[in-house]
């Protein structure tokens, strides 16, 4: 059987799930309910100074919905707690005694002044609490106090503040990073000069959920007004998939440890952000839209998954897949694909037609005889762009072949050399360079066209 163990910093816990710090964490109740169901720890919704923050009595939530009526997307505008600090406080020490087996995070927010951590930070750490995750994404709110995005979108805010949080406290410091920002590494290098133990990400993207078109006004909104919140759910999952990959293969931060949040909602949303580096992953929309035991069908299906491909802990495949993340310039321009139908799984639908003939490259030809459509891919058009296959209906049935050396491609009419380059060697590239690097000779119009 698998071990689905984890260690993250030294801190131990039966399982990578943590809920995030959001409302599924705000209280005793909930925690206590979450480790009952199965959860290997939790960050507790964001803490900050007294007198407490106000919350709106009013829609703090909003969901984009699929087609088929699931939730893909949810907007939040609620802020941190609105509970007096020392009841928060009472609470994390109480669970923590009653489950000294799982991870307890402090999520913590207040403003960017050194006595303001100074204080606060002693108080959490007496709880018994195993670490700190700063909160320095939130996007709505508390900026006029100098907390949440405002503080990470500045980098030298985020190495300061981490620096104190370094200074006042024993216990690790994790840096929860906002994704509302041009380059993640710039915030993860300056977690990591100020000493952060690890990083977290995404936090939630600045979003407005939509409009009533027949009252002219966002939706939703508390008495005709609404405002920004922040976005999270499946849909997100492609975006923090990218950031944490980022941080993984850049050469000032890789190593640092990570734990991933965003779009988490089954085993294999978890296995995709351990794959590419994280040490643990967050949920918080699953939690809300479908309820804490959801946790054990994570836990059952990675555990399944990691018997299946031989893994005997999340260690022997963490960050497995982040040394195929390159930078487009590094490419192989010279590997061809070309799509292939099959005809047996094929249900004559017609899709991968209509797409590639209106939008793509009009390389799938269509025939009908006898009241039997057929749909066939034409090599000599195909640039194995993948538009097909992504929207096939049918699993499968649709999938790339890659040409082995020596095979001519019907689009080019060239052999197929199996030799790797890429954009950095084109001669269409201006600033190409040769094979040891230097500066390649300029070629005329007439001779790049040529090559």
């Amino acid at each position: 059987m698998a071990d689905i163990r984890s260690d993250f910093l030294g801190i131990r816990s039966p399982n990578p799930f943590w809920l995030a710090s959001a409302p599924p964490t705000d209280k005793e109740v909930n925690v206590t309910r979450a480790f009952e169901a199965g959860w290997g720890g939790v960050v507790w919704k964001t803490l900050g100074e007294d007198p407490s923050v106000v919350n709106v009595n009013g829609p703090r939530y909003a969901t984009l919905m699929s087609q088929d009526r699931r939730v893909i997307g949810l907007n939040n505008i609620e802020l941190i707690t609105d509970r007096p600090l020392a009841v928060n406080l009472e609470e994390i020490r109480r669970v923590k005694r009653a489950w000294p087996d799982r991870a307890m995070i402090v999520s913590i927010m207040v403003p960017c002044v050194e006595e303001s951590w100074k204080r606060i930070l002693p108080m959490v750490e007496d709880t018994g609490a195993d670490g700190i995750e700063l909160n320095f994404g939130c996007p709505h709110g508390m900026s006029e106090r100098g907390m949440g995005a405002a503080v990470g979108q500045v980098p030298e805010y985020i190495q300061m503040v981490t620096q104190w949080c370094k200074h006042y406290t024993r216990l690790p410091v994790i840096v929860k990073l906002t994704p509302n920002i041009t380059d993640v590494r710039q915030p993860a290098r300056a977690a990591r000069a100020g000493g952060a133990d690890a990083v977290s990400l995404i936090n939630t993207i600045n979003s407005i959920m939509g409009v009533d078109l027949e009252r002219m006004a966002m939706s939703p909104n508390t008495g005709g007004w609404g405002s920004h919140g922040g976005y999270c759910g499946p849909a997100v999952k492609p975006i923090a998939l990218n950031m944490v990959a980022e941080i993984a293969r850049d050469e000032q931060t890789a190593g640092l440890p990570i734990s991933g949040i965003g779009g988490v909602s089954t085993w294999r949303d978890a296995a995709e952000f351990i794959a590419l580096g994280c040490g643990t992953v967050q949920v918080c929309t699953a939690a809300m839209v479908y309820g804490f035991k959801i946790v054990q069908d994570m836990c059952d299906g990675l555990s399944n998954f990691m018997d299946a491909q031989g893994y005997r802990t999340i260690e022997d495949f963490r960050g497995g897949a982040v040394p195929t993340v390159k930078d487009w310039k590094q490419l192989d321009l010279n590997h061809i694909d070309k799509a292939v139908i099959n005809q047996d799984a094929c249900i004559q639908c017609g899709r991968c037609h209509v797409v590639c003939e209106d939008t793509s490259h009009q390389a799938i030809t269509f025939t009908q005889e006898g009241g039997v459509r057929r749909f066939e891919v034409d090599d000599a058009e195909c640039v194995g762009c993948n538009l097909c296959v992504s929207i096939c209906p049918v699993p499968e049935c649709i999938t790339l072949r890659s040409l082995e050396p020596g095979e001519v491609d019907a689009r080019t009419g060239k052999v197929v050399s199996g030799e790797y380059a890429n954009w950095t060697t084109h001669p269409h590239n201006p600033n190409r360079v040769d094979a040891a690097g230097a500066p390649a000779p300029a070629l005329d119009s007439a001779a790049a066209v040529a090559a």
